[in-house]
């Protein structure tokens, strides 16, 4: 009777962990970095100023009612107005349109005011039509109901903190043929003559900051080049959260010194012998040479030169 062999079987056990010893170390290392991130917004808002830290605790405390109140700008596009900036800006506005209406002398001109508010403050425009409104034709002198609305807008500009910027445009046509002045200087004396006459009527001299002339370059009407309505006169009152330009000071340069030339080396000159005049030599003895001839009393003996150097150097001929 012949016995049957088992089978033997083998039993092999794999690892049960994952690739790189499972998930565990992600988590720790994403607690890591969202505590890093909550540090540096801490340190951020212990150095921003008051006004960002009255700000950001509005909005955690009525997310909904005050997150508008952000008190800055710095929203990333530049171009933010604050609400309370508006609000002064619309007052402002809505004062000038009534006072302007009030006045039957500028009441007819209405239409050649445009005050709208733009991101970068509020923006005043004296539109010129084909009669010359505000300014002589081809002048920069102003006319009497160009004067009287300046004059207008100075008592309400000057109770105001903003900056101002002045800013003169022409039409396309060309002023003159004189090549010594063109759109450009007729623009930007125009735009002077208004801050001469906002500045005369109590505007403060620090407070307009601009005068630009920019001739046709920015045109009110572009598919009219030659449109009256180019010619214009804007006042734009900055808002208070708009950066003004702060120009950088002339750099001075400091040239060096000229330094006196240096005087140049005496050059050097070989004293070359000079052939002694012949003479005919005596018939009874023979010819002896000179002796040399000795300095004056004095006088330090000459160094011998280059070629008389050379000169020694050489075979004299004699055995």
């Amino acid at each position: 009777m012949t016995t049957k062999s088992q089978p033997i079987i083998v039993i092999k056990r794999k690892g049960g962990h994952g690739g790189h010893h499972g998930g565990a170390w992600k988590v720790a290392y994403a607690d890591f970095v969202t505590a890093m991130m909550s540090l540096f917004i801490v340190l951020w808002l212990m150095g921003s100023s008051e006004k960002v830290k009255h700000a950001v605790a509005g909005y955690f405390n009525d997310p909904k009612g005050t997150g508008a109140q952000l008190g800055t700008t710095l929203t990333g596009t530049g171009a933010t107005v604050s609400q309370v900036v508006k609000d002064d800006l619309q007052k402002l506005k809505d004062k000038l349109e009534q006072e302007i209406t009030e006045r039957k002398e500028l009441e007819k001109l209405s239409k050649q005011i445009e005050i709208t508010i733009t991101a970068e403050g509020l923006r005043i425009e004296l539109i010129e039509d084909k009669n010359g409104t505000f300014y002589q034709s081809g002048s920069a002198q102003l006319s009497d109901s160009g004067q009287e609305l300046l004059v207008l807008l100075a008592g309400e500009l000057k109770t105001l903190p903003n900056a101002l910027l002045i800013e003169g445009h022409t039409d396309a046509t060309q002023y003159s043929t004189d090549a010594n002045y063109s759109n450009w200087e007729l623009s930007a004396d125009r735009a002077n003559s208004a801050r001469r006459l906002l500045q005369g009527s109590g505007v403060r001299s620090d407070q307009v900051t601009q005068v630009r002339g920019y001739a046709d370059q920015f045109l009110r009407v572009k598919n009219n080049p030659l449109d009256p309505s180019n010619r214009r006169i804007s006042i734009l009152v900055k808002n208070n959260e708009a950066p003004v330009p702060d120009l950088p000071g002339t750099k001075v340069v400091d040239h060096p010194t000229a330094k006196p030339a240096a005087a140049a080396p005496p050059a050097i000159t070989a004293a070359v012998p000079q052939p002694a005049p012949q003479t005919a030599p005596p018939t009874s003895a023979p010819s002896t040479p000179a002796p040399p001839a000795k300095p004056a009393a004095g006088t330090p003996p000459a160094k011998p030169g280059m070629f008389d150097k050379i000169k020694a150097m050489l075979p004299t001929g004699k055995k």
